[in-house]
């Protein structure tokens, strides 16, 4: 049972009370200038995208595609070669110089004169009652009130019970780009977005790696880029496909795991990536009246509302169905709309996600695959078209990539676009155009110039590729 907040001793109340300081720390703007705002983080300013994910990770990966398209520059007739890396030059130039001062200046911003109407609280937040939360300042616990409150508290590592149980030292992506030095061999522990990408900072950057993981590697993508790219991950990595860890040990010098065949892979660091799990079971959600999924997600309705709790909302990874911070981003406009206009509320923009992974070959989607597109009835036509059969594929000397474009051949609406090679993610911009516009790909094709010889060409052809007579 939750407790009402009037039988709660409260320290200070305030008009709204946002938890996380990620996507939920850019609600309060201008019009919300004459409300009073707690803003509650336990971690470091800004939120996961800033610190431990989006930015640096892809900081990380512009390396790794300097480094290894330099050892592969004989295919274009350069005798260019990777050295070295600078590992500690590449950590201070991420974080020292760029991520951190931004983390600190966004918490002095909110602390400062400039947002007065703002407090910032530090310590960890769990509910007491209804928008009644116990947390604090700095060694000062306090207990605070809203009369609506933001749950963006976004989501953490999932580490497997036996690797979590083994006591050995493990990394996940919260402390692995801060190394002092680069591992000499790493054990990747998952096959999705998170460890494709660090797969290849670690390798392009000279790291022995081997991955472990249950399944296909990004085992959601179509099935024409997910074999290709499978394919081409076994032939740079050493690729454990259909294992699981049941025990790991380590020594001084390594870290060895334990594998459902009887295998065992030793290696001077692990890394756990084997997906995310949402931070509202950390935040005693039923002492507020606050529903929660089996999926461990705050459950809020189609406007960002709990489901349960008034003036409640929810935003980001802890309740969203799509872990990704332009989500989050785009959940948090809507929310903070519907808290200023209450009476024409807007609904949680989940239509069309596209996806990116910055991996090598970069992948992107958006859609539904083939095999989505038959299962749901479908009249479907489908192109793949390779980079390297467009003017600009010959120049890189293109051999993997490629773009997949799946329509219903009866209206010409777009269904699905899947993207693998070069500048991925943005070459799909155009297909989340046409999807968001509801525009028919029969006239996307024709009625645009498509400039030669630039790369778009791939998708040009993939749509006069596809056939509806």
């Amino acid at each position: 049972m939750h407790t009402p907040a009037s039988d709660i001793a409260v320290d200070h109340h305030y008009d709204l009370v946002i938890i996380g300081s990620g996507s939920g720390n850019s609600i309060p703007g201008p019009e919300f200038e004459d409300r009073s705002i707690a803003i509650i983080e336990e971690g470091t300013f800004g939120g996961t995208c800033l610190n431990v994910g989006c930015i640096p990770t892809k900081m990380f990966v512009h390396a790794a595609d300097v480094a290894l398209a330099t050892s592969r520059s004989q295919r274009l007739n350069l005798n260019a070669r990777f050295d070295s890396v600078d590992w500690p030059g590449i950590v201070t130039r991420i974080f020292e110089n760029r991520i951190d001062p931004i983390a600190s200046g966004g918490e002095s911003y909110r602390r400062g004169p400039q947002t007065p109407n703002i407090d910032v609280y530090d310590r960890h937040a769990v509910f007491v009652g209804e928008r009644t939360l116990r947390t604090g300042q700095g060694d000062q616990e306090k207990v605070i009130s809203g009369d609506e409150v933001v749950i963006a508290a976004g989501s953490r590592p999932f580490i497997p019970e036996a690797i979590a149980d083994s006591g050995v030292p493990y990394h996940t992506n919260e402390d692995i780009m801060r190394l002092p030095e680069p591992p000499t061999s790493l054990v990747i522990v998952g096959g999705g977005y998170i460890a494709m990408e660090f797969a290849h900072v670690f390798d392009a950057l000279g790291t022995d790696v081997t991955i472990i993981a249950r399944s296909a590697l990004l085992r959601g993508m179509d099935a024409d880029l997910g074999k290709r790219f499978n394919d081409l991950a076994a032939e740079r990595y050493r690729l454990l496909g259909g294992r699981t860890i049941v025990d790991a040990e380590h020594t001084e010098d390594a870290v060895t795991v334990r594998l459902d065949d009887g295998s065992s892979v030793s290696a001077d660091a692990l890394l756990v990536a084997t997906g995310r799990v949402p931070n509202g079971d950390r935040l005693d959600l039923a002492s507020g009246g606050i529903a929660m999924g089996e999926d461990g997600r705050v459950l809020v309705d189609a406007y960002g509302r709990s489901t349960t709790a008034e003036g409640v909302w929810a935003l980001g990874d802890v309740s969203s169905p799509h872990m990704l911070k332009h989500v989050a981003n785009a959940e948090m406009r809507a929310v903070r709309h519907n808290l200023l206009h209450p009476s024409d509320l807007h609904v949680m923009p989940h239509d069309h996600v596209p996806a990116a992974t910055f991996t090598h070959p970069q992948i992107a989607t958006v859609g539904m695959t083939e095999e989505q597109a038959h299962a749901r009835g479908h009249n479907v036509t489908a192109k793949v078209q390779k980079y390297g059969d467009v003017a600009y594929g010959w120049a890189m000397e293109d051999v993997t990539g490629l773009c997949k474009l799946i329509a219903d051949r009866d209206t010409g609406k777009l269904l699905g676009a899947h993207y693998m090679g070069p500048d991925a993610a943005t070459l799909i911009q155009q297909m989340i155009t046409v999807l968001a516009f509801d525009l028919d790909v029969r006239e996307v094709a024709t009625r645009q110039y498509w400039i030669h010889p630039a790369l778009p060409e791939v998708t040009e052809n993939a749509l006069l590729g596809l056939d509806f007579s």
